[in-house]
């Protein structure tokens, strides 16, 4: 929307930050000139155009493996997640399928990403996100077809805020972050795929923000990510709000650790990871006291197969390693189903998998699936003698969090579970009785709660963990694990977020995990103000009318 300053684009903050940079706006399209002469050429069979769309969504497919081998954390999860879509036979059966009813092999591929993107918007939630890599895989298949470059974010040497209508996995993973200096997208929500490599990137980010593209190339605006605005017609004083930015930003850039309020209240900053890699980095930068949040599922992506228990402890003992003797690390058992298809556990054909069988449902009707993946857990922890806590995703009940309990301790291992159903906040008392910690995922507690599709741009103001009805769900499980004497923790994205973290420690929250690059902000925050501060803004917060008014509050009271 546009605020009442017709000079001021207005958005949804999702990473904090004041930055004064030239326009760079992003379109990234295949040459239609170039498109037709391929056209032109044609084919001589079905077959014959068919193995050229194969051909040309392999080399996709390895140029997206290529990235995300180079990357990590989220930036290596979502890059191999849309190499397993270039690869994927649903979309290469429906190319055939216009082929052989005579259409070209150009309009075979874009009417084939249209039916998967009506039918991943239908879907909601995180496969919603995945019409933006559909959309990116498209453009680059018919690029390889043309014989022209694949196309992508060309960024100019200086400074500048990247201004896009979307940003695919690709067109923002490998962005260096002292050049592009802030990101502005015109969709997407507080969780899309731009959203989540700004946080891990650390610069300023606003999604959502009608009429952004419009802005002229080299206009210079401020970006405040915390005000969610974007500024046309900065004035004189935008340089030094900038210039106040760049003292903050010094000092989180000098911010070492552990994470702790002025007065010495300690809150343990921990580390979200994917994979092996992912975890060396984290404790190789030597900020985190251990892993808040191991996305096994982000292991198995590209796999037909259920990998064997072997294969998996290996796996596992991967991102153990780096942390045995230096704090614990939660292991989150498969989180598939939803927008995380694996091949060898997802249901398919629901109606609406966001509130379908996902997460610990999965086990329902396959016991052994969770019983194997718990092997696998207990063998890696022995091996590496890791501090090894494992959660359950999607609970509802108590009886399934005694149940999860119960195979986790018969291995000897630290049960807990997310909350990420208002069910189980609101029996986050009972739950405790059954496990030993729970851990909250902000990203589907908000969503559903707030009974909001997490990445619909028209819904992004509802979708805002500082959405009142969120925080007193927070409030909720965070008193109940005060009172129980046991931790809860904070793993969802509202955790990276360095405004909100005194507010969730004010709450009663006993650690905050994220993405290792937003540990610093979060550090340096919490090392500014006390906890008694904290307690003040956590009360504004829940007292506020909306988000708005909960940011305005707190900042008064934080500064």
């Amino acid at each position: 929307m546009v605020t009442s300053r017709s000079s001021v684009l207005s958005g949804t903050p999702v990473v904090p930050g004041i930055v004064l940079a030239p326009v760079h706006v992003v379109r990234t399209e295949v040459d239609p000139v170039a498109l037709e002469a391929f056209e032109r050429r044609g084919f001589a069979s079905p077959e014959e155009a068919l193995a050229a769309y194969e051909a040309a969504a392999t080399a996709v497919a390895d140029g997206y493996a290529r990235r995300a081998e180079k990357a990590s954390g989220a930036a290596a999860s979502v890059l191999s997640a849309s190499a397993g879509l270039a690869r994927d036979k649903g979309l290469r059966v429906a190319v055939e399928k216009h082929l052989r009813a005579g259409d070209s092999l150009v309009a075979s591929v874009v009417a084939a990403v249209e039916q998967f993107a009506t039918l991943f918007s239908g879907m909601g939630g995180l496969m919603a996100e995945r019409i933006t890599d559909l959309r990116d895989i498209e453009r680059r298949v018919l690029a390889h077809l043309a014989g022209e470059p694949e196309p992508g974010v060309d960024v100019p040497e200086g400074r500048c805020v990247l201004v896009a209508a979307d940003l695919a996995p690709s067109d923002t993973a490998a962005l260096d972050s002292a050049r592009v200096v802030a990101l502005v997208a015109e969709r997407g929500g507080p969780t899309s795929h731009t959203a989540i490599i700004a946080r891990q990137l650390g610069i300023p980010c606003l999604v959502g923000v009608a009429g952004a593209t419009a802005i002229a190339a080299g206009t210079p605006v401020l970006v405040d990510g915390q005000a969610g605005t974007v500024d046309l017609d900065p004035g004189p004083d935008a340089a030094a709000s900038a210039d106040t930015d760049l003292s903050r930003r010094q000092a989180v850039a000098a911010w070492t650790g552990p994470g702790s309020t002025a007065d010495g209240h300690p809150v343990p900053l921990l580390a979200n990871v994917a994979d092996g890699s992912s975890a060396r980095d984290a404790a190789a930068a030597g900020q985190v006291e251990g892993v808040g949040l191991f996305r096994t599922e982000l292991c198995f992506l590209d796999r037909r197969e259920e990998p064997t228990v072997a294969e998996q402890a290996d796996v596992y003992a991967e991102v153990l390693t780096p942390f045995a003797g230096r704090g614990h690390v939660v292991v989150r058992t498969l989180d598939a189903g939803s927008d995380k298809p694996i091949a060898f556990a997802t249901h398919e054909g629901e109606e609406n998998p966001a509130l379908g069988v996902r997460g610990l449902r999965l086990a329902a009707d396959n016991p052994g699936l969770l019983e194997r993946q718990l092997d696998a857990i207990a063998i890696a922890a022995e091996r590496t003698g890791a501090d090894t806590w494992v959660m359950a995703p999607m609970v509802a009940t108590v009886q399934e969090a005694a149940d999860f309990a119960a195979l986790v301790r018969a291995r000897g291992l630290k049960p807990g579970v997310m909350i990420e159903v208002p069910a189980a906040a609101l029996m986050a008392h009972r739950m405790l009785e059954v496990v030993d910690f729970l851990s909250i995922g902000t990203n589907d507690l908000t969503q559903y709660a707030m009974a909001a599709d997490r990445l619909a741009t028209d819904l992004a103001h509802l979708t805002d963990p500082w959405q009142p009805a969120v925080l007193q769900l927070i409030a909720i499980t965070a008193e109940a694990g005060r009172r129980a004497g046991k931790p809860v923790g904070i793993c969802g994205e509202a955790a990276a977020d360095p405004l909100l973290a005194p507010v969730l420690v004010g709450l009663g929250i006993t650690s905050l995990s994220m993405a290792p690059a937003a540990v610093p902000a979060v550090g340096a925050r919490l090392e500014s103000v006390t906890a008694g501060l904290c307690d003040e803004a956590a009360e504004a917060a829940l007292g506020a009318l909306s988000p708005q008014q909960g940011r305005e509050a707190v900042t008064k009271i934080l500064g």
